[in-house]
């Protein structure tokens, strides 16, 4: 079985072999962001239905997932940022997290290396509404948002690992552009550019801790499986073993509440710049 991210697609060998040898861009310091969590006070936030108050509500969602594959001829570093909405509500007692993803951006760690994911490719992703576990501990609320399998570009049980096969039936074309799977776009340099066509089961799972500025922050994990069904060039469609990289302050998450009737990416670019981070970047190596 191959795994690999969300959000990073299965083609870093074929960027080898058309790339240098010289090795990847170093990692940025991590942690990435050391986020604003106010003064505690815990007259106001021991209380567990005044935090649930506090919780419930819209927000903007912007995460920065690290991953490395070494399975190729020089190691390969990612980061994939998203972009989208996260809504904490309650049902029948329970607190629930939904989340939808707008938009994402790929950044490799070879300055002449590229690739794209579509909007509608991202859209498509549907992490399943699920209840969340809340904690108190170190004078700070907690949130859990435990993992949901879906599935992206093929139909069946989210729950069982990812189909291999790529004449499969099932497969399906969330991104409505007459290929299997879901695309991604891929270009080295100026003179190569092609497309491979992917499968996924999305497993994530966010830490998330209350601030008393009103924001959610912490860290994602993620153990998705990914398979490639197809390309537009022979060579692209081959294999790799993209990995989370196990440090999480290099994969950030932060919500900020927002007015509900910001519902778009286009509206949330609008405030990118003023409620989130800059995007993270590699460094020169020395």
């Amino acid at each position: 079985m191959q795994k690999n991210n969300l959000k990073y697609p299965g083609f870093l060998a074929i960027l080898f072999f058309l790339n240098s040898c010289a090795g990847p861009l170093d990692w940025p310091a991590s942690p990435l962001y050391v986020f604003d969590q106010g003064e505690t006070d815990t007259t106001q936030t021991i209380n567990r239905e005044n935090a649930i108050e506090e919780i419930v509500g819209h927000y903007a969602h912007y995460d920065a997932v690290a991953y490395e594959d070494t399975t190729t001829r020089t190691t390969m570093r990612t980061f994939i940022i998203s972009y989208g909405f996260t809504d904490f509500y309650l049902e029948d007692g329970k607190l629930m997290q939904s989340d939808r993803f707008v938009h994402a951006e790929q950044k490799l760690s070879r300055k002449n290396a590229g690739s794209v994911f579509s909007d509608e490719a991202v859209q498509a992703i549907k992490p399943r509404v699920t209840e969340v576990e809340l904690t108190y501990d170190d004078d700070r609320w907690h949130i859990f948002r435990p993992a949901t399998p879906s599935l992206l570009g093929i139909i069946g049980d989210p729950l069982k690992p990812l189909p291999t096969d790529p004449d499969d039936p099932n497969l399906a074309d969330p991104d409505q552009d007459g290929h299997p799977g879901v695309t991604v776009q891929i270009s080295v340099g100026k003179f190569f550019k092609g497309e491979i066509y992917i499968t996924r089961r999305e497993i994530f799972s966010n830490f998330l801790t209350l601030n008393n500025n009103g924001t959610l922050s912490g860290y994602v994990v993620d153990n998705s499986e990914q398979f490639v069904v197809g390309a537009s060039k022979k060579i692209l469609n081959q294999e790799s073993n993209s990995v989370q990289y196990p440090d999480p302050g290099l994969s950030p998450v932060l919500l900020v509440p927002v007015d509900p009737e910001i519902d778009t990416y286009e509206e949330l670019l609008l405030i990118r710049d003023d409620i989130f981070p800059e995007e993270p970047e590699f460094r020169s190596g020395k």
